[in-house]
């Protein structure tokens, strides 16, 4: 039977490490923030990193790494991005260059060059974030990674907590105040449009933009206690949505206040997809395809990858000033060698290939720059943008979600004009649609404060239904005979699911699922059990459709200890009736196993793998 026993949650205690430093790992860009527990109410973000692109904040670095011919690490971020393109095309061919790329190398030596005095490695706790679409897999990955790096050790698991994105997000979305904001349910919408065109909403994204601008020259940010003004509406009980857009995904959580202290509870399984802002940019590509020919742009690409990547920057920097109602179109400084490439490619003129794709919008300037109309940035955005306000309508046509009055649009998507309007157009009408002023760094920042205190959220919904396989007694009529195995003369049916959890089911922070095993021969070194998962609950056998192996709980057997007197067979205390009994976390991001041996009350080596599957 399933035994859920809450732990006693203690009470909320101070953070045991000296500083906690928080790495988000974006698909386009990523970055630090740490914060000294001491001092917790600021928020230290990271240094400007070597490089940069002159008039952008650089809070974040871009995701871009650089592994020599060899294999070998060379660099990251700006640097790699600088050093690849000033190589010699022909030498770059043998170089590795990864980007938009969702996992980073990173060392310990930053945060020692901003403390006054050297940190012990065991004083750090790091916070690294994933999406909360993100399975086991991919967060065991993380994990692993940053094992790897040299970050934590293997055997300080508690150093290092994953973080989900939106979650982050939410934990630093409650202590905003209003001037922190901007809130796009206070821009008056008229069959769609704004009463003047777009000004209301230009100039409010304009002071925004102008407060970011102001604010990044400060490496510190100050979390400001007490209730925010934005929250005098926000009583406990209440609920909002969390919409993290970032570079590769869109990730949606639902919050609930609860007691004690402002404690979340999250309403709904966090749900998402990849929506994120690289869509935009595939679609670049693949306009460009239907103009030049894949085949030439694939070339283009292999041939002349600095130019490439000069390209993919100018797209880059001028999707984030496209704005819904712009008049003008916006222009994309096509780089020579790709005009000159194309030319000899093809034998005729970039000009000339616009005129024969029929692409009318987009022009031909004769500066040597694609424009591209009103009409083609839409185009290039709205299958994304579409995808992203459809899951949000969804999640909110859910029962468990009814009644939610914010959304947070967080994430570096989020900045968007092109997004923030059609979110607001769609749901505007709903709720009130609140963006942070650092809309990008909302998620750092989240994860250092979730890094001081992981019990913030205390309750989280499974994503999936868990449990192992087992045997149980044959009811005929109720099993399949397919199932029938007949052991030692009795009748048995095989592969019944054993639940642990189910799918969207509340677990507490500290609740744990408790099973007791025993070892199926006589001196056995190893229990290993089969985990399985299912997005449905409606499942009975592990061979039911949707039911797939996802991991193996591994219990190491320890030598038993002699007993005085016991003599050994079926029920005299021998080995072949040990019972280990496995105690499995569920309420946490990420899922724990421990055990313990009941003959001996030994603690047992117990270790949960989903990779090697």
């Amino acid at each position: 039977d399933c035994s859920i026993t809450p732990l006693t949650p203690s009470p909320r205690m101070a953070c045991p490490f000296s500083v906690v430093v928080a790495i988000d790992f974006g698909t386009t860009s990523s970055g630090y923030a740490f914060s000294f527990t001491q001092d917790s109410e600021a928020i230290h973000m990271m240094k400007r990193w070597e490089g940069g692109d002159p008039g952008v904040a650089n809070q974040k670095s871009p995701t871009c790494l650089l592994l020599t011919p060899d294999l070998r690490f060379h660099s990251f971020g700006f640097a790699a991005r600088d050093f690849y393109h000033d190589l010699d095309p022909e030498e770059a061919r043998h170089w590795l260059y990864f980007d938009k790329f969702k996992m980073k190398i990173h060392s310990t030596s930053e945060v020692k060059d901003q403390s006054s005095s050297v940190l012990e490695g065991e004083e750090i706790r790091w916070v690294i974030t994933v999406p909360a679409v993100w399975r086991q897999p991919a967060k065991q990955f993380m994990r692993e990674a940053a094992y790897l790096a040299g970050l934590v050790a293997p055997d300080c698991p508690e150093q290092l907590l994953i973080a989900l994105e939106p979650e982050a997000a939410s934990i630093y979305c409650r202590k905003l105040r209003l001037h922190q904001v901007i809130d796009l349910s206070l821009q008056p919408i008229t069959n769609g449009l704004d009463l003047e065109g777009s000004q209301p909403f230009d100039s409010s994204f304009r002071q925004a933009r102008e407060q970011l601008r102001r604010s990044r020259h400060s490496r510190t940010f100050l979390v400001e206690s007490g209730t925010g003004e934005l929250w005098s509406e926000l009583q406990t009980g209440d609920r909002y949505i969390v919409a993290d857009c970032g570079g590769g995904t869109v990730d949606l959580t639902v919050h609930q206040i609860e007691q004690p202290q402002g404690t979340l509870k999250e309403l709904y399984k966090a749900s998402g997809g990849p929506y994120g802002a690289v869509g935009v940019d595939l679609a670049f590509e693949a306009m460009l395809c239907q103009i030049f020919g894949e085949d030439f742009i694939q070339s283009f690409k292999a041939k002349r990858p600095a130019a490439w990547v000069d390209l993919t920057i100018a797209f880059e920097a001028r999707k984030r000033t496209a704005a819904p109602g712009r008049a003008n179109a916006l222009n994309i400084s096509l780089p020579f060698s790709f005009i000159d490439f194309y030319k000899r490619h093809r034998g005729q003129s970039v000009e000339a290939a616009l005129r024969r794709s029929n692409m009318n919008i987009v022009k031909w300037s004769s500066q040597g720059m694609l424009r591209l109309t009103q009409e083609a940035m839409n185009e290039l955005f709205q299958p994304t943008i579409i995808n992203i306000v459809k899951h949000i309508e969804e999640l909110m046509a859910k029962p468990e979600v009814r009644g939610v009055r914010f959304l947070f649009l967080v994430g570096g998507f989020a900045e968007s004009p092109m997004l923030q309007k059609a979110v607001q157009r769609a749901l505007g009408r709903t709720c009130r649609i609140i963006i942070p002023h650092d809309v990008g760094l909302t998620i750092l920042k989240g994860a250092v404060l979730f890094g001081l205190d992981p019990t913030v959220v205390r309750v989280r919904r499974c994503p999936l239904t868990y449990g192992v396989g087992v045997l149980n007694r044959f009811v005929e009529g109720r099993h399949p005979r397919d199932k029938l195995l007949i052991k030692e003369g009795r009748e048995w049916c095989t592969d019944i699911l054993d639940r642990f959890v189910s799918v969207d089911q509340s677990v507490a922070l500290g609740e744990v699922v408790k099973r007791s095993y025993t070892p199926a021969r006589l001196g056995q070194r190893k229990i290993i059990i089969n985990i399985y998962c299912s997005t449905s609950d409606d499942v009975t056998y592990i061979s039911d459709p949707g039911v797939r192996k996802c991991g193996t709980i591994t219990l190491d057997l320890p030598e038993p200890l002699p007993l005085p007197g016991a003599v050994g067979g079926a029920g005299g205390g021998g080995p072949e009736r040990r019972e280990i009994r496995a105690t499995m976390q569920f309420g946490d991001t990420e899922i724990k196993v421990t055990a313990v041996d009941i003959m001996s009350n030994r603690s047992v080596r117990a270790s949960i793998d989903f990779l090697s599957n």
